[in-house]
């Protein structure tokens, strides 16, 4: 894996629409001050919007049942079943 380029700090102020649109495009770069390394500027990874219905389907296949009374069971655990009481401390 390519080591990642370093900006100063100064080069971040002065050219940050480059850098950031170079970010945007997927490069990484390391931030130095004084010649010392302070940070990365990485690119934030892209959620997919939607699951293409085969990669659903195979997953689906492969995932274990539900018990429907385990599941049921672990809702009334979880949930309160008791009256609420606003006045109650």
């Amino acid at each position: 894996m390519p080591a990642q380029p370093e900006i100063t700090q100064r080069d971040l102020r002065t050219r940050s629409r480059e850098i950031m649109d170079a970010v945007q495009s997927g490069q990484s770069f390391t931030v130095t001050r004084d010649g010392h390394r302070i940070g990365e500027l990485v690119p934030l990874r892209r959620r997919r919007r939607f699951v293409p219905r085969s990669e659903f389907a195979a997953m689906s296949r492969s995932a274990p049942d539900i018990s429907l009374g385990g599941f049921r069971a672990d809702q009334d655990a979880t949930i309160d079943q008791g009256p609420d009481d606003a006045y109650a401390r």
